[in-house]
């Protein structure tokens, strides 16, 4: 993993925005990044392995410090991104169970609630399937809780420092463009447009994301390579121990009926 730099926040000027997905929180006392990321290890208290260990902690410092800016609110289309981020980082983990288990652990160490990332991620997914093209940058046309979603975001940005954008968010519209088989460059520009997002910012932090699952593949592929030659030590190791107990063995027994054969004969 030498050498990868797996910094993935981009954090721009907001103020306070909300929307029907979930209230805005306000917090009288904001932990420390040594904090949150305590809360994490309380929560998931196994150990982790290195290549996942040291990107869960960049994202989990990035993102506590845009979680306790004092404008933050919790975005869907935001949850979308992170969902989609979290499983591709997470894609090959040893255990699912454990997956889900650090995923709770690392939303619950934010003050955030893990199923209604999921939930509102799941919305935002069965939505956007159902969508064509043109109809995914119709929003503003239609009635539904996810357009209404998008409106909210689409006016929040619209006004001079009113949104929070993140590469997060970016993931997220990305998301929603793959899932409805648009994913041709004029429909993002069409997209970012209807939401009056920064197309420039968009492709960039999407540029960023790309890079870092490229990274990670190949950092994936070189630790099967480790794990599978520790195996391959193992087994050898225990073949060659099974190997020694039974020369052991034969000796034990090979002496023991060297000793019986010596041993005077007695008539009763």
């Amino acid at each position: 993993m030498a050498g990868c730099n797996f910094t993935f926040f981009h954090l721009d000027k907001s103020i306070e925005v909300s929307n029907s997905f979930a209230p805005y929180q306000t917090f009288n006392d904001v932990p420390t990044v040594s904090e949150t990321k305590l809360n994490f290890l309380k929560a998931y208290k196994k150990p982790v392995p290195s290549i996942y260990n040291t990107v869960l902690q960049e994202l989990i410092v990035q993102q506590h410090l845009m979680r306790y800016k004092s404008t933050y609110r919790y975005d869907p289309v935001f949850a979308l991104g992170f969902v989609t981020v979290y499983d591709q980082l997470m894609e090959g983990y040893p255990s699912d169970e454990d997956r889900d288990t650090i995923f709770k652990a690392y939303i619950t160490a934010l003050n955030e609630d893990p199923d209604q990332y999921r939930a509102d991620a799941q919305k935002l997914e069965e939505w956007a399937r159902s969508q064509t093209a043109s109809t995914l940058v119709d929003f503003a046309s239609r009635e539904g809780e996810v357009e209404g979603a998008l409106k909210d975001i689409a006016e929040r940005a619209g006004s001079k420092g009113s949104f929070s954008y993140s590469r997060f968010f970016a993931v997220g519209l990305f998301r929603l463009l793959e899932l409805a088989n648009a994913t041709e460059p004029t429909v993002l520009e069409k997209l970012c447009a209807a939401l009056n997002v920064n197309k420039k910012s968009v492709d960039r932090d999407l540029d960023v994301y790309r890079n870092l699952l490229s990274k990670l593949v190949q950092a994936k592929e070189l630790l099967k390579e480790y794990v599978d030659r520790e195996k391959k030590k193992r087994e050898e190791r225990t073949e060659a121990q099974k190997a020694n107990e039974a020369v052991t063995k034969c000796l034990g027994e090979y002496q023991y009926a060297g000793l019986r054969s010596n041993l005077p004969v007695t008539f009763v």
